[in-house]
């Protein structure tokens, strides 16, 4: 994990920010705001997870942010997905967390369930953290118990994101919106041969998308053991995977243990892929590493629409040892609504969740914007409500996850015996935490 403050940005990225003028502006609208806040100095912490294009423009928006307010100094903390949670889990621990937590549907309940996070639903009552334009159920996507214990920052859905010139000197002329996984492995043997993969799909995300499916789900209503009780269901999955891995459709697990999983990283942004199935918002930023046209479509079926839904893409929390929660239910409201920062945010961050900030970006956005859009438009007519959050211990229940497939990729345990393990040990996992 790298850790900057932003004082330290350089000069040439403090010269490009968007929108840095000398005028100040109201944290909900990008309108004048007269003189600055009181003069008291207030020091936070935003912590976030991303890819450097996301890390660019985040410190830009954080400078932004403080010319509008120079009382507020903060401090950046940022890494690659995996990186970031390894970094917060001691922070957590020693009760150090940052003051503004980037969270994820997956954490939520680790966090939010230990206590560690702050409930929002008096910043959000009194109107410091302003959802007027916000639709109830994007709102309550954050709920945990009855508490708001993070703020969706975007709306997005799992896309396949593809490289169609690739496919089409393959001989495959486009992706039907109603593709299925025979469909995805007869393309995958085509691309073989032409030199390029497809990028590993992740275990946490692409085996609960299955079981959507297929009628099932990861985990059972009260979150204390798996939601599937036949394990047929992993073995169908896996052993496709399995299958893949074998015949070299996606790079070796050695090869792909030294990523950090950035968009930079991506296969297709390296030039060794064609493909990676992942979620829309970061379409923008593989598309900006691959420097190269891509295209978005459905994931592969059947059943697509039960198995699709519509995720809040990240969350902002704000963490419950903070000394400043007044300060970051500004910061959280002025990413949520200001205009001019959201002209720079765009779909990054997945859709945005105040229509009103929609409806002043649309006639704004590039091509490449717009297909997120509207991407994420056809997703919402063809998915199935989400999954309640993740149970408490869904961590380690996601590592025992990794740890059967790659057991089998590395053929050290058969399908049988993988799927066995997983359930022993995603149970116990799930049974200590509920106790």
């Amino acid at each position: 994990m790298r850790k900057a403050l932003v004082a330290a940005v350089s000069i040439g990225l403090i010269l490009t920010a968007v929108g840095c003028g000398n005028k100040k502006e109201e944290a909900a609208g990008g309108t004048s705001a007269g003189t600055a806040p009181a003069a008291q100095q207030v020091n936070l912490r935003v912590a976030w997870w991303g890819g450097q294009a996301r890390h660019d423009y985040t410190l830009k928006l954080i400078e932004m942010y403080e010319k509008l307010y120079p009382n507020v100094n903060i401090e950046a903390e940022y890494a690659g997905f995996d990186d970031y949670w390894k970094k917060l889990a001691p922070q957590a621990a020693s009760n150090d967390l940052p003051d503004v937590i980037q969270m994820d549907m997956s954490y939520l309940s680790q966090y939010g369930g230990k206590g560690q996070l702050e409930d929002l639903t008096p910043y959000t009552t009194k109107g410091a953290i302003d959802v007027s334009s916000v639709n109830e159920s994007i709102v309550s996507s954050g709920k945990l118990d009855g508490k708001l214990y993070a703020l969706s920052l975007g709306s997005n859905a799992m896309a396949a994101i593809y490289d169609n010139e690739a496919l089409k000197k393959a001989g495959v002329a486009s992706i039907s919106p109603t593709w299925t996984w025979d469909d995805f492995t007869q393309i995958a043997a085509k691309m073989k041969g032409q030199g390029l993969i497809f990028d590993h799909l992740r275990w946490d995300q692409f085996f609960p998308y299955f079981l959507r499916t297929q009628g099932a789900h990861l985990y059972n209503a009260d979150g204390a053991q798996l939601g599937y009780t036949d394990d047929k269901l992993f073995s169908d999955y896996f052993k496709r995977y399995q299958d893949w891995y074998n015949a070299g459709y996606m790079r070796s697990l050695d090869k792909e243990a030294q990523s950090k999983g950035t968009p930079e990283e991506n296969p297709v942004a390296t030039g060794e892929g064609y493909m990676t199935i992942a979620f829309s918002n970061q379409f923008i930023p593989i598309q900006k590493a691959a420097k190269k046209p891509l295209m978005l479509a459905a994931v592969p079926g059947p059943n697509g629409t039960k198995g699709l839904y519509m995720k809040p893409s990240m969350f902002f929390s704000i963490s419950k040892n903070s000394k400043n929660k007044e300060e970051a239910a500004k910061f959280i409201n002025w990413f949520t609504n200001d205009i001019e920062a959201n002209k720079i945010i765009k779909a990054e961050r997945g859709i945005p969740i105040s229509t009103k900030v929609q409806d002043a970006l649309k006639p704004l956005l590039t091509p490449e914007e717009t297909q997120v859009f509207d991407y994420v438009a056809w997703a919402a007519k063809n998915s199935s409500p989400i999954d309640p959050a993740d149970p408490t211990g869904a961590a380690e229940v996601s590592k025992a996850l990794k740890d059967a497939q790659d057991q089998l990729l590395y053929k050290k345990m058969s399908i049988e015996e993988a799927a066995a393990k997983f359930r022993k040990d995603a149970n116990a996992v799930l049974i200590k935490n509920k106790k």
